[in-house]
């Protein structure tokens, strides 16, 4: 058990940035993630954080897992104070931090995220773990499941994701771990590539699109410069950017902006 006090970090709003799909909220101050095998739960109260796993776990994977050594009041500090709705965007996520997550897990997830939801994409990940993933029970008989390597899935039929919800997304999921393991895009190349490279080589994947491949940049490979442009995005930049979005001033840090917009977007409709 690790007690840190954590500013700019609200589990809440990370767990609704819409970048995670194995974290959930287990009671009112409690959130549980599962991420590269291991299983965390973390309790919150203000910017009191309790983490519940060893000390060597916490330091060798969870802080750098949630960004925690990163400053986000910087990221903030940046913001043109003549610009209101960016300004309270981040003030409404202020909590947001954008993840270190596994590059597989990523691909995968945000294959199946197109024309889906939060809560549709959770199930379907959810359904794809439990089946293929290694099933592993804690000290206390806690049970979960990792995530499917790309060598399991690349043995399955192109339909066979479909009993998991995946629908026509199956064969993305499919032919993707097929090329991944062929070699044909080699996952450990990309994890060294500059960001506009990474992304070109995303987009060779079966399914990968421009904002899919921007997904991946960001919650994978923390290219901080990507910024992935959904519907919600999309209604913002039009409504509030119409000559675009100022990237220059953002520039290294446009994917954290995004970020505050995706959050006010998306929970922020039923707040304002």
């Amino acid at each position: 058990m690790i007690e840190k006090k954590i500013g700019y970090f609200n589990l809440a709003q990370i767990c609704d940035s819409g970048q995670c799909f194995r974290m959930e909220q287990v009671n009112e101050n409690t959130w549980s993630v599962i991420a590269s095998g291991c299983y965390l739960e973390v309790t919150q109260q203000g910017d009191l954080c309790t983490f519940y796993c060893p000390e060597e776990e916490y330091e060798g994977f969870w802080k750098e897992y949630f960004d925690l050594d990163t400053d986000y009041a910087a990221y903030i500090d940046r913001i043109n104070p003549n610009d209101r709705y960016l300004t309270q965007a981040a003030a409404m996520g202020a909590g947001i931090r954008i993840l270190r997550q596994d590059l597989w897990e990523m691909i995968v997830s945000f294959l199946i995220s197109q024309q889906n939801n939060i809560i549709r994409i959770r199930r379907c990940i959810r359904n794809i773990c439990e089946q293929y993933g290694e099933r592993k029970v804690m000290e206390s008989g806690k049970v979960y499941y990792t995530f499917p390597a790309p060598e399991t899935l690349a043995e399955l039929d192109e339909d066979a994701l479909k009993a998991c919800n995946l629908g026509y997304r199956s064969k993305y999921v499919v032919r993707t771990a097929k090329a991944v393991v062929s070699g044909e895009v080699n996952l450990n190349a990309v994890r060294e590539m500059p960001y506009k490279k990474a992304r070109e080589e995303l987009l060779k994947l079966f399914g990968v699109g421009e904002k899919v491949a921007d997904c991946i940049c960001l919650f994978a490979l923390h290219h901080l410069e990507a910024f992935p442009v959904d519907t919600h995005i999309r209604q913002a930049l039009e409504a509030h950017y119409r000559r675009g979005f100022p990237t220059r001033r953002y520039k290294g840090v446009q994917g954290v902006m995004q970020q505050y917009i995706f959050y006010y977007e998306f929970k922020g409709r039923s707040l304002r």
